[in-house]
This record gives C-alpha cells, structure tokens and sequence, in this order.
C-alpha cells in the first residue's frame, strides 16, 4: 500500500479489452488503495459500488469507487473498551444503509445521508450478536423497510430501522423464528415470489442446516405501526423444507450467498430465476431458487471437486483445503480454498479458473458481490482484491449444447459458427427421436448437407418433413443464388402436389380410415397445405419459374393450383386463355373484371364479344384506360355475326354511344365505326342515324363526311344524306337528292338553311318550287301557299312553272296582289323622281346667283389667322364672312393639305418661275386660288381634320389665355 495521503481505484486493464475466447473468464487484481492506514481490517462490506471497510481501531472508511478520492472517515459513539471491537458490518445493495455489530453485542445504525455521519445504537437490539441480515426485497432508500436479522443464538428477528432524531431508530424488534438446536444463524435471504406477488421466499442457513419457507407475508391484524410483524405469521404458518449436512461442524465457515440476477438481454427460458449457495463442512450446496421446492435439483459441490494442494511438509501428497469463503457471480461459484480463488461453473461443475491469490499464513475476512454492479470482492485483513469477471458467459452454449437444452444454448450462441454447431446438433437430436418435421425447421438453417439431410428424409419416407425442410433451406439462400433458390422452389412445387393428389385419393377411397382418421380430418388437411401451397406461391413468386410449374402442376393435373399459381404470378393471359379453350366465358370475364392491362382486353373481347357482348360491354365501360381504336375489329366483327332484333339492343352501338358521349376526345375512327353500323344495319329506319348526326357538331364534324356519305348513299340512308350534305355546305345537291326522292317539304327546310344568302335560297326555294308545282296532284293554290314560305319567291318567278293551259282565276288573286305592289313601288318611284328635279332646280338656280354675290369688308376688319388688318395685302373673304390674307391661307391650307401637298407646292414653283407665259400665268394662278380657296379653313372639312390640334401652342403658354 502506498502512503501519500490519498486514495484511488484502478480498474483492472483487461476490462479494458475486448472479450476473447483466449483469456481466461475470471482474473483477479488488487485493488491499490492509497491511504494512511495504522490497523488491519477486521471486517468488510461492498455494495453500489462503495466500499466500507472496518478497522481494528473501530474506524470506520467509507469509499466511493466513482470517486475515490472522497474517503470519509466514521467514528463509533464509545471506545472500544466500552463497547467492543467490530466483529461485522452489515451494507445493503443500495449502500443507503449500514448495520454495525461488536463482540459485546452493541449493534448500531448509519444512515448514507445522515446529516451527523455518527452511527447511532440500536437499543432494541442490544446484547444480539447478528450473524446475518436479509434485506428488503424492494430496496427502499428512505428506510430499511420490514428487515430479517439472524443472530448467534438461533433466533431470528424482524425489525424496522427508520432514521429519527426524536426517537429511537428502530420502529420495532420481534423475534419470529429459532432456528433448530438454536444454531448461529450463518445466512438469511428473502426473495420475491415472481408467480405470487404478495408472497415471500425466505432461506435460512445454519451450520448443518438449510430451511426454506414459502408463504404470504403480511402486516398482522394490531397493523404495522403497532409493532406487528409481517414475517411472524409465515414462519408460524408454514411449514419449512430443510437440507441437513450428513456431517455437519460447527467450527467449519458457513454462509449463504444469492446470485446476481441475470441481465434482460441473457434470460434464458427457465434461467431467469436467481441461484442460492450454502457453504457447509460438506462443500457447496447450490440450487435455483424456482418452484415450491428448490432443493429438488440442487447440487452439492463437495470439497473434492476444487484442486488439491500440496502437502507443505513435502512430498507429493496432496490435501484437500477447506473452504473458507464463497460467493456467487451470474453463472459460476466463486470459492476461496486454502490461498486460492477458484471458479466452478455452476452449470457443468467444471472447475474454469484456479488462481493463487493468498500468500501461506494470510487469512482472508470474505468473499462478496456487489449485487447492484456484479462485481466481485475479496477481502483480507490488509489487502482488497476484485475478481473481474471477462465474458463470463461465452462457454454457456456449450453447456446448454451438452445437456441438449438447445434453445437456452441457441440464445446464448454467440456468432454464425456457434449457432450452427446449436441448430445442427438440435436437428439431429430430433431426427434420432423420429420427430423429422421440427427436425427439418431447425436443419433448413444450420449447415448440415444439403444432400445428406434431403436423402435422409427420402428414406425415411418423411416427405412433409422434406417439404418444411426446403421450405426453410429456400429461405437461407440470398437473392444472388437465383439457380438454387428456383430449382427448390420448383422441387417444392412438385412436393405440394404429391401431398395434394395423395389428400384428395385418401379422400376418394377412404385409404385412411382403417388408421382411424376422419374423413373430415383429411379434408382440413388437404385445405391446410392447399393454403400453405398459396402461401408458399405469394412469398416465392420470384423463385418460380412460369413454364416449369406450369408444366409440374399441368402433370398432376391441379386446376385450382395451376390457376390460382397463375392468378398469383399476375398471367392474366393464361387464366383467360386457360378458361376461352375450355368455352367457360362467365369465368373468363370473371378474371378479365379484375384486371387492368389494357392488352388483355384488346387480346380478348373478339371472342368474348362473339360470346358474351353484353357482360363484355359492362366491363368495358368501367375501364378508363382503353383505346377504343383497337376495341373496332372486335365491335365489327360483332355486328357482322351479331343477330340483334333492333339498333337499340346492339352492344357495339351502346359501347360506341358510350365512349362517344363520355370519353374526351374520341377519335373519327370511333365515329366512322357507329355510322357504318348504323348505315349497313338491316332496318329501314334511319332514326338512330339520324339522331347521333344531328348531336354532333357540323363544323367540323369530328367524322369523316366524304366516308359517312358514301355509306349513306351507297346503303340509301337518304335522310342521312341529305343531312350530311347539309352540313358540308352543299345545300343544292341536298335539295336535289330530297327533291329526286320526292321528299317536297325536307327540300324546303333544306332550302331555307343558307343564311345570309337570299340569291342561293331563292334559287333553291325556285328548285322546291318547279317541283311542287309539277308535283301530279298538288292543285294552284296549293302550290301557291306552300311557296309563300319562302319571302323572297313573286308570282313572276313562278309562272313559267306552270303548266300552258291554266286558268287564271285560280291565281288571280297573287296576280292582283303583285301588280298592286308594282303600282305602289311605281308611285314610289315617281316620287323620288319628282325630288330629285326640284333639287336640280334649285342648285341651277343658286349657281346662277353665284355671279351677282358680294360680300362687305368693314375697313377694321381682321385676318382670322395673323389677326392683322385684312386690306393690307391680298386677301380671300367666304360666304360665311371669315377674311383671310392669301398668303396665310395658303400656309395654312399646305399644312393640312395631305395629298394635295405635292401639287400645290409644283403649282407654287412653276408661278415663281419667270419663264411661262401670261395666259399659262393666268390659268396657274386660277387654279392655286381653286385649291387654297375652295373652303373656309373655319367653316369647313379642313376644321374638322384640326380637332386633335391643341388650343394651347408649343410656343404658348396658359397665360395667355388667361381671363
């Protein structure tokens, strides 16, 4: 030990290195504790990783793993010669709580947070020399809660210790039990019942003898803050099962230990109880604490398993040391024989580690586990070691493996090599037990051959087996080994339907019955492994190949398996031609409703249109998808063998109005198909035709009207055509076609149709009238009237259509209606003519006036354009009194003359140029005056074209015009 004055903890190195299967399990490392320390220990407790260790001067240390350089330092209340030496410390797992014990039966108390840090007496417990403590299953922190103390006397004691300033420590002390030949009570442990809650397990240990106690444990009826007891009830009431050591010794070390409780992630099934261990003269007697009756499996561990030493007087013989310590870790027994810490599995009671650790002559307090931390502890008088446990159960599997326990090994295999060694022995050991079919499970993932455990179950005539065997082999294999993986699948195929044909002729013939099977039995059977073939089929549909299982399954002659495996595989195609060959069309179009491939349908509908129109028709409305294009060969081919009383029940022509109607944007092909089935239709009537080329538009038709009329004529769907003409403008040929077919008044709703034409109507109403006129029958009048339909036809226009010889009375009356309307247009124009002469009258007399007109300038007056006095220069003067300076006018007239412009610009050069004569002079200047003057600029057109002009000027400004 070093002396600087401080304290530490290191942590073994190897903890800090990965497991490996090379190192041993267990190793132990002394813990170097620097401190100041004048006394030997003299007793030793290890708990949530703090230490407490007692002194022989009844000091008391305190240390922290966590942080070991806080060490606190706890006295006794009285000297030693008052009280005693410490003789044992008692730490529950929590480290909340610790009980103190002397050699003169002074007990005291400390709590972890004590604000006085002074443990403080036990006055209820004076003069009971504690041996063992069992604490609290529920751990509490606050308080030790209901706590069992077991003394040197026998007795055992309830008490309850609970921190208090004001009164005494223990709530109450009661003995509840005396243990047999009132022997030392050497270990006492309670433990909860997992199946029953509100009952208690309680072991208690004594030199020779082990007792175990299972009951409810309760408060009594006075109530616990009365001074009741829980624990009294249950050892009054129950009646103990007990081990007796054969040769039992009072001097040998005696203890009971409980193990640690197994991390979640390593709970085996029926290993998630915790193990007990009893040290007696006889050796370790260890057992799970599972069940009414623990001791029925428990092992004693005698002395001779643990390595013999050699003798010190020399020689070769060997003793055997006795055991002085024990502990228990979560799988093995950890022992302290003679100076050595020795390690036995607890499970195969193999010794696995052996360790000198002791020198000769040093004597050790104990052997304990920190049960919060599972860590492990040796103590001696001046030196602290721990047992570091590495991977401690990496051997476990193998254990389990040996004693066939094949699922606890498989949970604790460790790696792909462990757990195949597990499921290979596991199938084995099924197979050797004639059960194949589990034996299959567990071989399709383990690395047994495949050919060995294939051929073995061909022998053995085990083909279910066979079947799960592949089954699980099929799953094993990755997605990059498609060969194998399809030529299973392929074999497991072939096995279903043996099993399958196998079913249904036990079935048949009763094969089974003799063996006391049902009939009924083999039907569920046969649908198990009909539903775990479909099973198999929608989880492997990848593995399968279509032709070879179609080929398998075709040669056991399944047809619910060879349609559902091709229904499941989505080959629409083959369940339809599968059922078209076999002339089942209700099936076929049950399988086409359900699909969505638009190739199918176009594959399809021409025989199942032939077969079943009006079923096919339903399904296809309700696709969206569908080209109707490609619909057309199966529609047509429909009609030609289709016989249908009427248009009305054609299933081609309900389809096309549908689609016409309700798709988008239906092609002319579309249209073209309904006028072709309504124009080669057998019936006279044109009136579905008809109908369907009157709803659609007329420019553009979405058909082909040069197609539709050939159609039409050449199936002499006159009505048809007249209206197609119609609606490509060719009204004449329509009133020619309905007139040579002596349909009078169709030609006459025709003739009207032109809008905005008079003359083509005329010429056509002309047409419809020279027919009706001819027409043998019709009589004048009657004639007459119909013609009076059309506003633009006098009875001039029809004379020359009737016949040489007719009387006129029978149309007199037109006659004198037209000649009345002559007269009166002729007195319409007589009275324009007479307007028209009093006009001219009155122009010639004007212009004759023209010479003698005179205007009158006053001598003020101004140019309306440069406001300067008009008779300073040459100057124009209207009718409407407006004067202008000739110059002025004439810029003004040039400005807004247009295209005038250019002329009176030559017409101004050629008058500056001194070279033209006089009379050429006179006739310029007459005709520049024409031009400039030929309006006032106010008055006239030139004042409308400057309406745009501003009243302000670019040079103005609007002060100017300022009132």
């Amino acid at each position: 030990m070093a002396l600087d004055g401080s304290s530490s903890y290191v942590a073994p190195s190897n903890l800090m290195e990965p497991p490996s299967s090379s190192l041993p399990i267990f190793d132990v490392e002394r813990v170097q504790l620097a401190f100041n320390i004048a006394a030997d220990f003299v007793a030793a407790q290890v708990a949530n990783n703090v230490l407490v260790l007692a002194l022989s001067t009844n000091r008391i240390l305190r240390i922290d793993l966590d942080s070991p350089e806080d060490v606190e330092d706890i006295d006794l209340p009285k000297k030693s010669s008052e009280v005693g030496v410490i003789r044992r410390m008692f730490l529950d797992p929590s480290a909340s709580h610790l009980i103190i014990t002397t050699t003169l039966g002074e007990n005291y108390y400390l709590h972890a947070q004590s604000p006085s840090r002074q443990p403080k007496p036990l006055s209820r417990l004076k003069g009971v020399l504690i041996e063992s403590i069992a604490w609290n299953p529920s751990l509490p922190t606050a308080s030790t809660r209901e706590i069992l103390l077991g003394a040197t006397d026998g007795n055992v004691y309830e008490t309850y210790i609970e921190p208090s300033n004001y009164r005494r420590e223990e709530k109450y002390t009661t003995p509840v039990f005396q243990a047999p030949g009132a022997s030392a009570v050497t270990g006492i442990s309670v433990e909860p019942v997992f199946s029953k809650p509100d009952h208690k397990r309680v072991l208690v240990a004594t030199y020779g003898k082990l007792l175990h106690f299972t009951g409810r444990a309760g408060a009594s009826k006075h109530g616990r803050e009365s001074g009741g007891s829980v624990y009294s009830e249950l050892f009054q009431r129950e009646t103990p099962l007990t081990h007796e050591a054969q040769k039992a010794s009072g001097s040998a070390p005696s203890s009971l230990v409980i193990s640690p409780a197994v991390s979640d992630s390593h709970q085996a099934e029926g290993y998630t109880e915790k193990e007990f261990a009893w040290l007696s003269s006889e050796g370790i007697y260890h057992g799970q604490l599972a069940s009414e009756t623990p001791f029925k499996d428990a092992h004693m561990l005698a002395r001779s398993v643990f390595p013999a030493s050699e003798s010190p007087r020399g020689g070769r013989k060997l003793i055997q040391d006795p055991i002085s310590a024990m502990t228990l870790t979560q799988w093995h027994i950890l022992a302290l024989v003679g100076g050595k810490v020795v390690a036995v599995n607890r499970l195969s009671q193999e010794v696995v580690y052996n360790q000198t650790v002791l020198e000769p002559g040093q004597s050790a307090l104990g052997l304990l586990t920190d049960l919060t931390k599972n860590t492990y502890w040796l103590f001696t008088t001046q030196a602290i070691f721990e047992v570091v446990a590495g991977d401690e159960d990496r051997d476990v599997w193998k254990i389990f493996l040996k004693e066939q326990k094949f699922d606890e090994a498989l949970q604790y295999a460790r790696g792909p090599a462990q757990r195949d060694a597990v499921m290979t022995a596991s199938g084995d050991f099924l197979a050797d037990k004639g059960n194949f079919f589990e034996a299959a499970k567990v071989w399709g993932k383990s690395s047994k051959g495949f050919e060995e455990v294939c051929l073995t179950m061909i022998d053995h005539k085990e083909h279910d087996a066979l079947r799960n065997y592949l089954l699980s082999q099929l799953a094993t294999y990755k997605k990059a080994s498609a060969m194998q993986r399809i030529m299973v699948a392929s074999w497991l195929v072939e096995l279903f339907m043996s099993k399958l044909n196998s079913l249904d002729d036990n079935i048949a013939t009763k094969a089974e019955l003799t063996e006391g099977t049902s009939t009924g039995e083999i039907k569920d059977q046969l649908g198990s492994v009909r539903a775990e073939f479909q099973e198999f089929v929608n989880s492997h549909k990848a593995d399968l190949d279509r032709k070879t299982v179609y080929d398998i399954i075709s040669s056991h002659g399944r047809e619910e398996e060879l349609l559902f495996f091709a229904t499941a595989t989505s080959d629409y195609n083959y369940v339809l031609s599968y059922w078209i060959q076999r002339e089942k069309w209700l099936e076929a179009l049950k399988v086409l409703q359900r699909q969505s491939d638009s190739d199918v349908f176009y594959k399809y509908s021409s025989v199942l249109m032939t077969h079943k129109p009006t079923d096919l028709v339903d399904i296809l409305m309700r696709q969206t998808d569908l080209d109707p294009e490609r619909l057309i060969p199966a529609l047509l081919n429909y009609n030609k063998s289709a016989s249908v009383a009427s248009l009305s029940q054609n299933q081609a022509v309900r389809y096309l109005n549908f689609i016409i109607v309700n798709h988008p944007n239906p092609s002319a092909a579309v249209h073209n198909t309904l006028i072709s089935i309504h124009a080669s239709s057998p019936s006279t009537s044109e009136a579905g035709l008809l109908t369907y080329l009157q709803s659609q538009p007329s420019s553009p038709p979405p058909y082909d009207a040069d197609f539709a009329l050939r159609l039409c004529i050449q199936n002499q769907r006159v009505q048809s055509c007249i209206h197609i003409y119609s609606t490509m403008g060719q009204y004449l040929q329509a009133v020619e076609l309905a007139l040579e077919h002596n349909d009078i008044e169709l030609a006459a709703i025709v003739a009207d149709r032109p809008e905005g034409n008079d003359k083509l109507r005329k010429k056509l109403w002309l047409l419809v009238a020279e027919k009706k006129i001819r027409q043998p029958g019709t009589g004048i009048k009657d004639a007459i009237e119909f013609l009076r339909r059309c506003e633009l036809l006098r009875i001039e226009d029809l004379i020359p259509f009737f016949p040489d010889f007719v009387v006129i009375d029978d149309f007199k009356d037109e006659i004198c209606t037209a000649l009345e309307d002559y007269s009166r247009h002729i007195d319409a124009l007589r009275q324009e003519m007479d307007n028209s002469a009093q006009t001219a009258r009155q122009i010639r007399g004007e212009i004759a006036g023209l010479d003698t007109r005179y205007a009158i300038v006053e001598p003020g007056e101004k140019c309306w354009i440069c406001s300067l006095p008009v008779l300073s220069r040459q100057f124009f003067v209207f009718p409407c009194q407006h004067a202008f300076h000739s110059d002025c006018l004439g810029k003004e007239v040039l400005d807004g003359a247009g295209g005038k412009k250019k002329y009176i610009r030559d017409l101004q050069a050629q008058l500056s140029n001194g070279d033209i004569s006089s009379p050429r002079r006179e006739d310029i200047v007459k005709e520049l005056d024409s031009l400039v003057a030929e309006a006032c600029i106010l008055c006239g057109d030139h004042a409308i074209k400057q309406i745009d002009k501003p009243f302000i000027a670019d040079s103005e400004t609007a002060d100017e015009w300022a009132l």
